[in-house]
């Protein structure tokens, strides 16, 4: 399918800078469909793939990370034609890949926090867009089966939501084939799922390319010498994680992954639903 015309461009880009979001009806090929949603039916299998264990990730929701590292199909997502421009519309053509995963909502879920996506970038609110994230359905979205909730113009609020509370939202329903695209300060969450099929979904999500290092620690530093380092300068060259999340691989600091080191690494929502369970 060819990219949208300058019109239609602009047109939803006008959309997410005045609402916070854009929806991209039936954009996505069948075939394309089809194959996603085999390869993530094999993923599950193959990985052992298990739901959630807190309130953010859900306890009824599969979640696999890290797809381009899985299959060849997912090369197709992150430069897909109809997304990718107006992605680097709202940010800049230095635009990067944020994460690449999977969010499939089975029957029973409850509704995920209402949250924003840019909620550890300590900036003042409203800020120029610094996330950009889309969600692409694999299956019908509809209101029963947990289709994302959203808060229109939101992302022009001076605050975030409190975690927990539920503000006013709708759903943001749309046929499968379909790509949901909002400012990373929109106020949204995914729904409960009341009905008795899975809604499966697919997190393309991006960010801003300023938001890097200047040199490439992770690349230009080989990894035996890494691992030589006291545990502060791993971090200092990017071998942690930002607020127990960003930098996480597949729910692992890097110095786990890479350089064999258990740092006791938490995600932050299993942090905050311990601290939860404490209070």
């Amino acid at each position: 399918m060819p990219a949208f015309s300058e019109t239609v461009l602009a047109r939803h880009v006008n959309e997410i800078d005045t609402q916070g979001f854009t929806l991209l009806e039936r954009v996505i090929p069948e075939h394309l469909v089809e194959a996603l949603n085999e390869a993530l039916l094999r993923l599950e299998s193959e990985l052992s793939t298990q739901p959630g264990c807190n309130l953010f990730e859900g306890h009824h929701t599969v979640r696999i990370y890290n797809l381009l590292a899985r299959d060849d199909v997912f090369r197709q997502v992150p430069v897909f034609p109809q997304l990718l421009p107006i992605v680097e519309a709202v940010l800049d053509k230095g635009a990067l890949i944020s994460s690449l995963s999977s969010i499939s909502i089975d029957p029973g879920e409850v509704a995920q926090p209402i949250h924003v996506d840019d909620a550890l970038i300590k900036l003042p609110r409203p800020h120029p867009a610094v996330v950009c994230n889309s969600m692409w359905a694999l299956t019908d979205f509809t209101e029963e089966n947990g289709a994302t909730r959203i808060v229109p113009g939101s992302h022009r609020s001076d605050s975030k939501p409190d975690y927990g509370s539920h503000p006013e939202s709708i759903p943001a329903e749309m046929p499968r084939g379909s790509i949901l695209v909002w400012n990373g300060s929109l106020w949204h969450g995914g729904g409960a799922n009341r009905s008795s099929q899975r809604r499966v979904g697919i997190a393309m999500n991006y960010c801003a390319g300023f938001i890097r290092q200047q040199e490439n620690q992770q690349l230009g530093i080989p990894l035996e010498r890494v691992r030589t380092f006291e545990p502060r300068l791993q971090e200092l060259a990017g071998f942690g994680t930002y607020s127990n999340l960003m930098g996480h691989i597949d729910k692992q600091s890097p110095a786990q992954v890479l350089l064999n080191r258990d740092d006791g690494f938490r995600s932050v929502w299993d942090l905050i639903d311990s601290q939860a369970e404490v209070e």
